[in-house]
């Protein structure tokens, strides 16, 4: 029942080339960061990401794009990444955008065995039509562009059919773990993650205060420990290494 392991690196040593992955985190906040670093210096690549986004530049799985880990992505926005956009662009990256409700539901029907479901979000339009371009070629033409969807109309309206996300990896951040892989979020850091947690075949977190079994309120519980395989410590150092994406202050007084 003790899921802590010894480090992020041994808890990311064994996810090897090809693997898809889903991350948790929106923008910066909540992004499993010593995680992702710890996967940079394993050297895994050929990834599949499914995340909200992608990071930024020098920060998050911004890290693993300049390395050309990545492969393919899932997400809903990835506005902050000047090297993403580049990569996709260029054809050295497949990029499927989803909705970002949509996206968020795939990966709870992912951790909840549901294969797939219908929703209105996306009907009429290219969402479900098909032809959104997923991958460029080097001249610019469209390479790989995404397929039409099923469409059935439910109470007078079109909804798509969307399939779940089930990742062999998921990575997540949290506040507060136990020994069981128990976690507590801290307000938005909460976002995604306990979505992510849910649907991947081994779950990975990496918490910034470990506390005994017992110590958690169970009614405070965000993910319950069934779903975590393992849990690494962060440093006080780790742990208070969190990035800005946007800093916005006010103009100084006189």
């Amino acid at each position: 029942m003790d899921k802590v392991v010894s480090s992020a690196s041994a808890a990311v040593s064994d996810i090897p080339d090809g693997a898809t992955l889903a991350v948790g985190g929106f923008g910066l906040c909540g992004i499993p960061a010593v995680l992702i670093q710890a996967l940079l210096q394993a050297g895994a690549g050929d990834l599949e990401v499914v995340s909200n986004n992608a990071g930024v530049d020098d920060w998050g799985l911004g890290l693993l794009l300049p390395e050309h880990r990545i492969r393919r992505i899932v997400a809903s926005y990835v506005g902050e990444n000047k090297e993403f956009a580049r990569q996709y662009l260029s054809g050295e990256l497949e990029v499927e955008l989803t909705p970002q409700g949509t996206l968020a539901e795939r990966l709870r029907a992912g951790g909840s065995g549901i294969p797939a479901f219908f929703t209105a979000t996306g009907a009429g339009t290219q969402v479900a039509e098909g032809g959104l371009p997923w991958r460029y070629a080097a001249d610019g033409s469209v390479a790989v562009a995404s397929p039409p969807k099923e469409t059935r109309r439910f109470g007078g309206r079109d909804h798509v059919l969307e399939e779940a996300v089930v990742a062999d990896f998921a990575l997540v951040r949290a506040w507060k773990g136990d020994r069981h892989g128990n976690l507590v979020y801290r307000r938005s850091a909460r976002n995604f993650n306990p979505l992510v947690a849910q649907c991947g075949r081994i779950t990975l977190a990496e918490v910034e205060e470990l506390v005994e079994p017992g110590e958690l309120d169970p009614d405070a519980v965000h993910t319950p420990g069934i779903y975590v395989d393992r849990v690494v410590v962060l440093s006080a150092e780790q742990a208070q290494d969190k990035r800005i994406e946007k800093r916005t202050v006010r103009p100084g007084g006189s």
